[in-house]
């Protein structure tokens, strides 16, 4: 009975063993494999567009080219800001996305001590690059990468020109812009009066318009008091023009008058397409949208380092009132 017993447990010790041996050497010669970790397609780079003027046709464009050049470099895009020019919450908004740790910022650039404290401190210790666009601000006051947009220093030259050319080499021009001048405001002042240097028979003014609608229409009833001859007027701020032309027409017709602005206003192309406007400076929105994500690509894949800090300028052109806008 006990050789029984015996038989019994060394042959299922035998066939258990047999089992296990087969079962182990399938594992070894089968093609199966543990599962791989997953691997990841090519980084996906997150970039943020701000801007103060959301609600505008220009930044609309600018938006709409980011997103078209997004599509074609195959990254995450967003586009935030605020509207009619709040720069508490656009500053807000620069302050989050910092926060937020995004691969690149584009940025319009604000000529203010915030502004250059937050992308020449905060962005610099977080090693996010930022690109100014449209408006610009002093390299060395904000650190920024580079700037994408308008010449406008040149602008203000193109435009003092196309007055010229419609009003001849005498006259009086009254140049409207308000207390704080933007940095591109400066440029384009700079420009015309640059310009005016070569007609000495024009005599120019500067006017103060302040930064209401208040201001800018008392600024033009002083303008047309205190220079009753004058022949044109060229307003810095185009959401300043119809102010001013609604204070001419109280008096008299707007006819005699030369009127020039820019196109960086919802109110531009209004005033141009009714006759109202001589001329703006037209930029190329859609064009910096593009070109501002295209370098902030070739920065962060390390393909263009340096970017060039004095900036890529996109184009410019005249636009009278008889052409109208596209």
């Amino acid at each position: 009975m006990r050789r029984k017993v015996i038989f019994v447990l060394c042959s299922l010790c035998a066939v258990l063993g047999f089992f296990t041996v087969l079962s182990v050497n399938k594992v070894l010669h089968s093609e199966w494999e543990l599962p791989e970790t997953a691997v990841s397609g090519q980084e996906r780079f997150r970039i943020v567009v701000i801007s103060q003027e959301l609600d505008t046709p220009f930044w609309k464009l600018v938006d709409e080219g980011a997103s078209k050049q997004a599509e074609k470099e195959e990254i995450s895009l967003e586009l935030w800001g605020s509207y009619s020019k709040n720069q508490e919450d656009f500053l807000k908004q620069v302050e989050i996305a910092l926060h937020s740790k995004v691969d690149g910022i584009i940025v319009q650039g604000l000529d203010t001590e915030e502004f250059q404290q937050l992308t020449r401190i905060k962005a610099a210790s977080y090693g996010i690059p930022i690109i100014t666009v449209a408006n610009d601000v002093p390299v060395e006051k904000s650190l920024r990468k580079t700037y994408v947009g308008s010449d406008h220093q040149n602008a203000g030259k193109l435009l003092m020109e196309q007055l010229v050319s419609d009003m001849g080499e005498q006259g009086e021009v009254v140049l409207l812009g308000g207390t704080d001048l933007e940095y591109s405001q400066r440029l384009r002042l700079q420009g015309m009066e640059d310009s005016l240097k070569k007609y000495p028979e024009i005599t120019s003014f500067y006017v103060d318009s302040g930064s209401t609608v208040e201001e800018a229409a008392a600024a033009t009833r002083q303008a047309l008091n205190e220079h009753p001859n004058v022949d044109a007027f060229i307003a810095l701020n185009v959401r300043q023009a119809g102010t001013v032309m609604q204070e001419i027409s109280s008096r008299t017709e707007l006819e005699p008058y030369y009127i020039y602005s820019f196109d960086d206003g919802s109110d531009a192309s209004q005033l141009l397409a009714e006759g109202k406007l001589d001329g703006i400076v037209e930029q190329s929105p859609e064009q910096m949208g593009e070109m501002s994500v295209a370098l902030m690509m070739q920065w962060l894949r390390n393909e263009v380092v340096p970017l060039d800090s004095a900036g890529y300028i996109t184009d410019i052109r005249i636009v009278e009132g008889k052409d109208g806008l596209p």
